[in-house]
């Protein structure tokens, strides 16, 4: 890695104190934001608060054991980079866990130039196809929208919705902070123009809101709607 910290944000799991408090002063002089978790439950609140870039996660830790702690991660997100940190016994696992999208694993004890090389990767992979701000769109409260599924989540539960909120949530959700006039919704949307139509986007819009955080959805005076992300 280069010597300036990269500008993601890494979440590394592991129960040991003295192995995690060592490695957290060597993640920090290479990441802007590195949060701990000692155990997968305590990893799992960490990751919907923070939505790291990055996971560095020991199999064996308490309450929820790494693979576990991954795989309810992968229901709504492929793009978060998982490094997993396995003891040569627990390699058999990961045969079967080829869903979890795992970038590396390692053997322990982990030498630096090892994990390096699989941040290094993880890295790599996010520069060249940077695919989460393509795909999954975070919003506030947990929620988060798979542009490709087209599949709303409230923390890994989905969200009931008609064809027309899915249509109108990923019109807002793919044009980010833009501001959407009713002409423009009308046309994305019917493909035709009619003032009716303005009656329908209201009415869509407010059963909408109610699925979704406080002020996803927000008007715009005299001109029509943006989202807020």
């Amino acid at each position: 890695m280069n010597i300036e910290p990269q500008p993601f944000t890494l979440l590394y799991v592991e129960d040991e104190q003295a192995i995690r408090e060592n490695y957290t002063l060597y993640l920090k002089k290479h990441f802007t934001s590195v949060v701990t978790a000692e155990d997968g439950e305590e990893a799992f609140e960490l990751y919907k608060k923070k939505k790291p870039d990055i996971m560095l996660v020991d199999i064996n830790i308490p309450k929820l054991n790494g693979l576990e702690l991954v795989r309810r991660i992968r229901q709504n997100d492929k793009n978060v980079k998982v490094i997993v940190l396995t003891a040569h016994a627990d390699v058999h696992y990961l045969l079967d866990a080829t869903e979890l999208m795992l970038t590396k694993y390692l053997i322990k004890p982990i030498t630096r130039t090892a994990l390096k090389e699989a941040l290094n990767v993880a890295i790599e992979d996010m520069t060249k196809f940077n695919v989460s701000s393509n795909l999954i769109v975070r919003l506030k409260e947990n929620y988060t929208f798979n542009i490709e599924t087209r599949e709303l989540y409230v923390s890994g539960v989905l969200v009931s919705l008609t064809n027309q909120e899915l249509q109108m949530l990923t019109l807002f959700l793919v044009n980010p902070n833009r501001v959407m006039s009713y002409e423009d919704i009308i046309y994305e949307l019917w493909d035709e123009y009619s003032e009716s139509k303005v009656n329908s986007i209201k009415t869509i819009i407010k059963k909408l809101r109610q699925k979704l955080p406080k002020d996803t959805i927000e008007n715009v005076f005299g001109i029509g709607y943006k989202a807020n992300i």
